[in-house]
């Protein structure tokens, strides 16, 4: 029997179920009658590295360690860098189904550079052009894909040549190429999905398209069917472009079922969902206005005089504008929503911790509007939604805003401001799909959490579920005949991950700058 996991960043029910009534994703339609959904609930933060990183290990960030796109070096440490596969510290359903035996590959899901050696194909996602040689396992699999009729593996890295085009302030005229890429992108990754089906068949396969969630954040005016009612013309072939690339995936979609038999079964999930969002909240800004934050006079007028801290001076170079002798919290990424207070490590359990972790997170759920409206709805302490052994590298305080959006870190007279345009933003409830042998037809399930699909899969795969995962197999999913015959049997648990300490980066600075870059196109930083 074989299992194909496909994963679609940021899909949201709210624009398929649009799309499959307006007839341009008809093979996703007949899936879902063919088959069961539910409402998928990620993790907190919804966000893609920590997402994807909980379905692959059947664990939440406090157990398996990736909180945002970078990490802290340390606990104690202000200094950032970009989070890789050295960085998840549990096992994975890759691993977990290599060394039973189970044939494996995996496309393009991030964390997972450098490759981890599994009884399989990696293609991890998320790599710069320059590394994408070096980051496949095994190692001669790149010069194999180089010869593949079609495919052109330049589109399956990030390059920055080729994903030039911003969110924030897109040209009119850059629209048309910046989606045919992302057409062309998925396209490419259908071609070595296939060479890997004809060379090295697979018992699980799995494969994660990211077009969606590009496409939502630059485009969701013109994608959500709320706002596409009233377009001008370029708008209305903006929006048509769009629809081509759901129609394509559509068709995508169809021929990757087409490897699973009648005996396999087929899963399609998301990690986060998405919707609107126009404000920015300044929170360094309000930490400053409210005596939490202390910028230095660097007499540059805020801006950074000095050399790019390991790469990714756009994100940490506010951190050596701060006076530390007078700032007690700060947001270090814009990613992440979340505010790190400066405490000695033995006062973490101290009275004077727990009272300014009170103070600043009254105060953030105080933040109004004009009109008087709450801007910031909920503000979680890390031991709250963190709780592991890695909760030590969370934030102190996770903060989640009204429509979903992400903070800016960056000095700003206003506390609070809006986009020029509507963008897209993650939301929390994202999609599951199944289809296949023992599965319902025509079903939908209530709500089901991320953490339940590294069960299911282990499930589906015949291996017995270990008992340190925290999700499960959602047994409405089947039929009762098929649990009798395939009852859900737990046994043992995850082997620990050995520590891999990062003697030295595993991307230089100009790879580095092209990771950010990449962030910065889709909203992420600024």
């Amino acid at each position: 029997m074989r299992t194909l996991l496909i994963g679609i960043d940021g899909a949201t029910f709210h624009v398929i179920d649009s799309l499959i009534d307006q007839g341009i994703m008809p093979f996703l339609g007949e899936f879902c009658r063919r088959g069961t959904r539910s409402t998928l609930r990620t993790i907190i933060p919804a966000l893609t590295p920590p997402a994807w990183t909980s379905l692959m290990t059947g664990r939440p960030p406090g157990h398996h360690g990736v909180f945002d796109f970078f990490r802290l070096e340390s606990p104690e440490s202000r200094q950032i860098r970009f989070a890789t596969s050295h960085d998840v510290g549990c096992e994975t359903i890759w691993s977990l189904a290599s060394r039973h035996g189970k044939r494996v590959f995996t496309l393009n899901f991030p964390l997972m550079y450098p490759a981890p050696e599994i009884n399989g194909c990696v293609i991890p996602g998320w790599v710069p052009w320059k590394l994408l040689r070096f980051a496949c396992y095994p190692s001669n699999l790149f010069d194999r894909l180089k010869e593949v009729s079609g495919l052109n593996p330049r589109e399956l890295a990030m390059d920055i040549k080729l994903e030039e085009k911003a969110t924030e302030g897109c040209r009119d005229d850059e629209y048309d190429d910046w989606i045919r890429l992302h057409i062309r992108r998925e396209e490419n990754w259908l071609r070595a999905f296939r060479y890997l089906m004809d060379q090295e068949p697979f018992d699980f396969g799995a494969i994660l398209f990211d077009g969606v969630d590009k496409l939502q954040h630059l485009c969701w005016r013109f994608i959500d069917p709320d706002l596409a009612g009233n377009l001008n013309d370029w708008e209305k072939r903006i929006r048509d472009l769009c629809l081509d690339y759901f129609r394509r995936l559509d068709q995508i979609l169809e021929e990757l079922c087409q490897y699973v038999d009648s005996d396999g079964q087929t899963y399609i999930a998301s990690d986060h969902g998405f919707g609107p969002t126009q404000d920015l909240f300044h929170i360094n800004t309000w930490l400053e206005k409210n005596r939490y934050l202390k910028w230095a006079d660097t007499g540059s007028g805020g801006h950074d005089t000095q050399p790019a801290l390991l790469g990714v001076g756009q994100v940490a170079r506010h951190t050596y504008l701060m006076d530390w002798d007078k700032t007690r919290a700060f947001a270090t990424t814009p990613t992440s929503n979340g505010v790190y207070l400066v405490a000695e490590k033995e006062d973490r359990n101290g009275s004077r911790y727990a009272s300014l972790l009170s103070q600043i997170r009254e105060g953030l759920l105080d933040v109004r509007d004009t009109a008087g409206e709450r801007v910031v709805t909920e503000v979680w302490s890390r031991d709250e939604i963190f709780s592991g052994p890695f909760e030590n590298l969370a934030p102190d305080l996770t903060l989640v805003l009204r429509d979903g959006g992400l903070v800016s870190i960056l000095r700003s007279d206003q506390i609070l401001s809006k986009r020029p345009n509507v963008a897209g933003a993650h939301r929390p409830e994202g999609i599951f799909l199944a289809q296949g042998k023992g599965i319902r037809e025509n079903t939908r399930l209530n709500e089901r959490s991320i953490l339940d699909i590294a069960p299911l899969v282990l499930h589906s795969l015949g291996l017995d579920i270990p008992s340190d995962l925290e999700g499960e197999v959602p047994v409405g999913l089947f039929g009762e005949q098929w649990l009798q015959s395939h009852p859900v049997k737990m046994g043992g648990t995850t082997v620990a991950q050995e520590s891999r300490q990062q003697s030295e980066p595993v991307m230089n600075q100009e790879e580095e700058e092209a990771v950010m870059e990449r962030l910065r196109e889709l909203g992420y930083i600024e």
